[in-house]
């Protein structure tokens, strides 16, 4: 099975995981930015549904390209010292929920039906045009996702395998570590043209397909303590900070804010309405947890200094201005236990070895399968035609020959 074929059934394609050094297995995308991993990201249309299966990297470009404009005014973090982002599984899958949205539409709509869909200065369009010509554009793949879809189905069938909505919301819940925020989660499905609801509707093949394969991955307890230990110190966590921050242009308007704040005014509002990091400050300035060398060096040494939630910093001036911090949580470093991260490191030794299996797997079914596909067959026939009538000229073309020679 393809790459695309892969995707079709939500199979990850290359996004290895990692921890994020929080006892949370997450998928690694080296390089990718803090901020607002999908902001940007141009939701497909029907006719770009193909290019999107077959490239899925478009969009975490675009989504890069908008957190670089972000990071002008946010960029607090130092850029040689960002740390890795977990967000490569969810751009393939709400890619991927876009797309069988659009692709598995064709077949709701039906043929056979002259009811008019639009019009156009008075001319109608069809319902058998518009089905006519999103066949053409994605019939093929829809029909062999389908198809895929079911094989799918009858093999869980057979293994007695289910899908709980328990099942479903664990899966949506793991695809949410991934993301700094509940807001970031939902803008990346609003910028998708989805809802939670709509998405929840794309999970249970990627589900289904993990526990038909999962007692064929071969994980055993063995490796996955092994692996605990060759990567023991990426499972501790580091010293770390929550804070939230003003930044401001002059010194002068940050003494007047912190005035402000000494006198009792709302930290979050005054963010809101006075903070220059415009990313932050829709969230009331909050950086979430940070833990040092993520922030450039005087913001770092000011937030760790606080000690107590709620105090406040004294004025620090970066190259990015002037920020008023404040302390909203802080956790020592903790080391991570083997029984901590069991569960984690099987899930994601499992979901790696499901992703090697599985082309192999699905091509095995299919073999074994009795298909029928109308349209691959229809388009052998034409290409059948075409050939022959291709080897049919130079014949015509020899004949005409011999008869100007007589």
């Amino acid at each position: 099975m393809s790459d695309k074929e892969q995707q079709d059934k939500g199979i990850p394609t290359g996004n290895e995981q990692e921890n994020d050094g929080q006892g949370e297995v997450r998928g690694q995308e080296e390089g990718a930015p803090v901020e607002n991993p999908v902001t940007g990201q141009a939701q497909p249309s029907a006719d770009q549904a193909e290019e999107i299966q077959a490239d899925e990297r478009d969009l975490a470009e675009e989504a890069e390209l908008a957190d670089e404009e972000e990071r002008t005014a946010a960029a607090v973090r130092p850029e040689a010292d960002k740390p890795k982002s977990g967000k490569g599984w969810m751009y393939v899958a709400i890619g991927l929920a876009v797309v069988l949205i659009v692709v598995l539409a064709i077949p709701k709509f039906g043929g056979g039906s002259g009811e008019t869909m639009a019009t156009v200065n008075g001319t109608k369009i069809s319902k058998d045009q518009l089905y006519d010509a999103m066949l053409e554009q994605g019939g093929e793949s829809t029909l062999n996702n389908l198809i895929s879809d079911e094989l799918l189905n009858q093999e869980a069938e057979k293994a007695g395998v289910t899908v709980t909505d328990a099942d479903v919301e664990k899966e949506i819940a793991n695809i949410k570590k991934n993301f700094p925020s509940e807001e970031e989660f939902n803008a990346a499905l609003a910028q998708n043209g989805m809802t939670l609801e709509s998405f929840k509707e794309q999970v249970p093949p990627q589900v289904k397909l993990r526990k038909i394969l999962e007692p064929k991955s071969g994980v055993t307890d063995e490796q996955v303590k092994q692996y605990y230990e060759d990567n023991k110190a990426s499972y501790d966590t580091q010293e770390q900070v929550q804070a939230s921050h003003i930044l401001v242009a002059t010194k002068q308007e940050a003494e007047a804010i912190l005035k402000q704040l000494n006198e009792g005014a709302d930290f979050a509002t005054l963010a809101k309405e006075k903070s220059t990091d415009t990313t932050s400050a829709v969230n009331g300035g909050d950086l979430g947890f940070f833990q040092k060398g993520m922030m450039v060096a005087a913001f770092e040494q000011a937030a760790f200094a606080l000690k107590n939630p709620g105090d406040l910093s004294p004025i620090v001036e970066t190259e990015h201005g002037f920020h008023i911090i404040k302390l909203t949580e802080h956790k020592a470093a903790k080391q991570s236990t083997f029984e901590e991260n069991q569960t984690a490191i099987k899930d994601q030794l499992v979901n790696q070895k499901v992703s090697e299996i599985a082309s192999t797997w699905i091509e095995e079914i299919r073999a074994k399968a009795t298909i029928t596909n109308k349209l691959e067959d229809e388009k052998k026939a034409e290409e059948e035609a075409a050939t022959e009538g291709d080897a049919a000229k130079p014949a015509e073309g020899a004949g005409n020959a011999a008869t100007k020679t007589e």
